[in-house]
């Protein structure tokens, strides 16, 4: 029987790895053993709920003010044991965190194989995502099962000179995710209900933008200016706003300072993830900085306006899904308005095919999976 260590800290994470968890254990021939690092503590719980996944193992490695050679120390040193007790036959990890980071490290020690979902992602900015683009190139070096998500990103693992035959375009996972959270919403009358009356009460005659931040490069400034663009955005009497704020004490105090005082603008604590997608599929348009959300919101058709001046996921603006507006409040007004006032723009993004996949990226990462390493 194949042995299968998944390691994952983060909400994202946890929400992209969970179709791949569920398909491996549909699998009898395969072992499946998670293992979760805390990084995001209780955002991480919640998506673990919705899932139904539950860790066997738990490092619970945050401690308040902790920095990121903290936590990748801290990592390194919990996970080395695990790795060393479960004697996996490979490590999943997913994209780009400190945990997948650390996560690849300890078993590159250990001589453990790697997995990496959502390999080949690319800004060519090794400060913006920043650590998260140095993280993920550093695990796409020593990983010898490279899941790309787009044909664009295994292109860019072949030109990085990855083996052709550790490469698999698979589409990406968050579609398998969002799908079925979504198809469960829209099913059951009496869990939509739930979500609702936890949420802000929102005049269905508005239009609904969705917003969200978090990237270390916005701290200061430009979350000031994604601030300045939302209270003019605000002035709009037929919109309201509803923004999620990240718990990061840098996003907090700016994001409560400067929008408190409007009445349509919503603040709310971090979300459970089915009531954010109850949100997401009520939403007009997105302004975040999300990559997850870069690739959810086209699957649900919905524009995304992205508040970075670069992406690692180029596909979206290419499809002309999402368009890149940077932090500056005139950017972002300008296009905000274009969405509201423009039918025309605002159906091609809405309509625009995902280049994200068809929902089955966690079927081809398994079966290739048990492919490789049963013929190793």
């Amino acid at each position: 029987m194949q042995k299968v260590l998944v390691v994952f800290g983060t909400r994202p994470e946890t929400i992209k790895m969970a179709p791949v968890i569920l398909e491996l254990r549909r699998r009898p021939d395969v072992r499946t053993i998670v293992c979760v690092t805390g990084q995001h503590r209780d955002m991480l719980d919640d998506a673990l709920k919705v899932f139904g996944i539950v860790p066997d193992h738990d490092l619970n490695i945050m401690r308040p003010g902790q920095t990121l050679a903290g936590m990748t120390s801290a990592i390194l040193s919990q996970l080395t044991p695990v790795i060393e007790e479960v004697r996996p036959s490979r490590v999943l990890v997913h994209g780009d965190t400190t945990t997948t980071y650390a996560a690849s490290v300890a078993s590159f020690y250990l001589g453990t194989p790697v997995g990496h979902v959502e390999a080949g992602l690319r800004t060519g900015n090794m400060m913006a995502p920043w650590p998260e683009e140095f993280n993920r190139r550093s695990v796409d070096m020593f990983a010898d099962l490279l899941w790309a998500p787009t044909e664009r990103s295994a292109r860019t693992l072949l030109d990085e000179g990855s083996p052709s035959a550790n490469v698999l375009v698979t589409g990406n996972t968050v579609v398998d995710a969002i799908l079925l959270v979504t198809d469960k919403i829209r099913r059951d009358d009496a869990l939509r209900a739930r979500l609702w009356e936890g949420l802000p009460r929102l005049d269905p005659a508005k239009k609904l933008v969705l917003v969200t931040g978090h990237r270390r490069e916005s701290f200061g400034g430009g979350l000031a200016e994604m601030c300045e663009a939302l209270n003019q955005l605000a002035a709009r009497e037929e919109i309201e706003i509803v923004w999620p704020v990240h718990p990061n004490p840098n996003v907090v105090a700016t994001v409560r300072e400067r929008l408190s005082r409007r009445s349509n603008i919503h603040l709310t604590a971090p979300m459970e993830y089915l009531a954010f997608a109850a949100l997401m599929l009520k939403a007009n348009f997105i302004i975040s900085d999300s990559g997850g959300i870069q690739e959810e919101a086209p699957t649900l058709n919905i524009p995304v306006l992205v508040t970075r001046n670069e992406t690692e996921r180029p596909e979206a603006v290419s499809a002309g899904t999402a368009k890149l507006v940077g932090t500056s409040a005139g950017r972002i007004l300008g296009a905000a308005y274009e969405l509201l006032d423009d039918p025309a723009v605002y159906k091609k993004m809405a309509e625009s095919p995902n280049p994200f996949g068809d929902g089955r990226a966690a079927v081809r990462i398994v079966d290739s999976l048990i492919a490789r390493d049963r013929a190793a």
